[in-house]
Order: structure tokens, then C-alpha cells, then sequence
């Protein structure tokens, strides 16, 4: 039983992510609904209200990211410094169009959701900061402050997250991304 409920939750938090693409964080649970085909109370049954239900989506999503960092590292046809900037950027495939840019609103509007996101953006550095070590000791990356960069990192983006730089830039979250990874991987490569 708890693998069916499983999977209609990640079946539900998938519907989520479609709908939040298209309506940003404005949707609603009847959204989510007609996007399944399903009734409401199902999703109310699985989730307790909206705010449940990002939760739920957050941790979804940092889970599928971290799933996608494993798989980068344990990729031995990599270097090192390759490995590093793929693992900055990892984005699952599923997710490179989800609309990280409208997540903006959190912070005034779901504060639990924005704290979330923030703790779950500062942990889990681990293997990072060991594949930057890792780069210093080859000699493939400069002597630097783990600390500084990973902070640098974290703030530019939770700055995403904060603000609509993206959406002025008119870059998608990957893009952004990717830009900020290849100015912090070339700021640091020996």
C-alpha cells in the first residue's frame, strides 16, 4: 500500500510542476484536478492543503536534483573540474523547464515554502566541496576559500529565487544556471 500512495503522491506533485509552469504559484487545486482527471478530494485525501503540497513538491524536486548529482559522480569518464561544473548545474531533464523565475513570490507569500527552499539550497554541499578539494590537490583549481564559494554560489541562487533578475534578463532558470556555473568554474580552474 504505501508504494501505491508513493506513487500518487509523485504523480501529484508531477501534475504540480505542470501547472505551476503554466499558472505560476497562482494555481489552485481544481488546477491540479483537471490536469489529472481526478477529484479534488483525492488530492486533499493525499495532501493536506497547498502549502502541504509545495512542500511536498520542493523536497520532490532537491530529491531528483541530488539523484541527478550521484549519477554525475559516480561518472568515472569525467574529470574532476567536469565533474564539478556538471555537478553545479545538474538539473534533472524533467525539470529544466520548470519556472524556477516565478518563485519570487515565495517569500512574502508562502514564508514556510521560501525556508524550505533555503534550507534545502544550503545542505548537502558535502560532495561539492570534496570534488573542489579534490580539483585543488590536481591542481586543476587555484587554491580557494571552500566556504566563499560555496556561499557565492547559494546567494546568487536563493538571488534567483528572491528576485526577477532572470525574468529582466530574460533567461530561463537553466540559463542562469549554467552562466553562473561557468563564471565561478572558470573563476576558480588553475
Amino acid at each position: 500500500m504505501a508504494t501505491k500512495t508513493r506513487l500518487l503522491k509523485n504523480k501529484i506533485i508531477e501534475a504540480t510542476i505542470e501547472v505551476f509552469n503554466r499558472k505560476g504559484i497562482k494555481f489552485t487545486m481544481d488546477d491540479i484536478a483537471a490536469e489529472l482527471g481526478m477529484s479534488k478530494k483525492t488530492i486533499y485525501n493525499t495532501f493536506r492543503d497547498k502549502q502541504d503540497l509545495f512542500l511536498s513538491t520542493v523536497d520532490y524536486c532537491f530529491d531528483k536534483i541530488k539523484e541527478s548529482e550521484k549519477e554525475v559522480l559516480e561518472d568515472d569518464s569525467l574529470a574532476t573540474l567536469e565533474k564539478l561544473r556538471r555537478l553545479l548545474g545538474v538539473m534533472p531533464e524533467g525539470y529544466k523547464d520548470i519556472s524556477f523565475e516565478k518563485l519570487s513570490i515565495l517569500k512574502t507569500r508562502y514564508p514556510k515554502i521560501f525556508v524550505k527552499v533555503q534550507e534545502r539550497l544550503e545542505t548537502g554541499w558535502e560532495a561539492t566541496l570534496m570534488l573542489i578539494n579534490q580539483g585543488i590537490k590536481e591542481g586543476v583549481i587555484r587554491p580557494v576559500d571552500t566556504a566563499l564559494v560555496k556561499t557565492m554560489f547559494e546567494a546568487t541562487v536563493e538571488r534567483f529565487f528572491m528576485s526577477d533578475v532572470l525574468v529582466n534578463s530574460k533567461m530561463s532558470y537553466t540559463e542562469g544556471l549554467e552562466e553562473v556555473v561557468n563564471i565561478l568554474i572558470d573563476g576558480i580552474k588553475a
